[in-house]
C-alpha cells in the first residue's frame, strides 16, 4: 500500500505539469513580439518562404511537408505533426528533437515564449 501511495504522490505532481504545454493558452499579442526573433528566416504569410518555411497554417501540419520549400532530409524523415506539445518541444531545441535540421535557431527556453509563439502561429495561421 505504501508503494501505492508513492506513485499516486508523484503521478499527482508530475502529471499536471507534463500537460502544462499542451493545454495553456499562450497570448498571440506576446507571441507576435516574440516572433521577430524568427522573422529573419519565417513568415507567417501564406506562400512566402525564406531561409525557412512560411509558418501559415503550420499548426497541424506535418513536418517537411510544405510544398515549395527545400527541407533537411532529416525534417522530411521526422514526420512529426506540429500540434501544441510538439511545437513546444521543438521551439525548446530544434536540433535536439531534429538532429540535422536546417535551423540553426538554438531554441526559446522560456516556457511562456514558447507557448505565446504557438498561440500566434495558430492565430495567424488561421487568417
Amino acid at each position: 500500500m505504501r508503494g501505492f501511495s508513492l506513485f499516486a504522490a508523484v503521478a499527482a505532481l508530475t502529471l499536471p505539469m507534463a500537460a502544462h504545454a499542451q493545454d495553456a493558452a499562450g497570448d498571440a499579442a506576446k507571441g507576435k513580439q516574440v516572433f521577430a526573433k524568427c522573422q529573419a528566416c519565417h513568415s507567417v504569410e501564406a506562400g512566402t518562404n525564406k531561409l525557412g518555411p512560411s509558418l501559415h497554417g503550420v499548426v497541424g501540419r506535418t513536418s517537411g511537408t510544405l510544398e515549395g520549400f527545400n527541407y533537411s532530409q532529416a525534417m522530411k524523415d521526422a514526420h512529426l505533426t506540429w500540434d501544441a506539445a510538439t511545437l513546444d518541444k521543438y521551439l525548446s531545441g530544434p536540433k535536439a528533437l531534429v538532429p540535422g535540421t536546417k535551423m540553426v535557431f538554438p531554441g526559446l527556453p522560456k516556457e511562456e515564449d514558447r507557448l505565446n509563439v504557438i498561440a500566434y502561429l495558430k492565430e495567424a495561421g488561421a487568417s
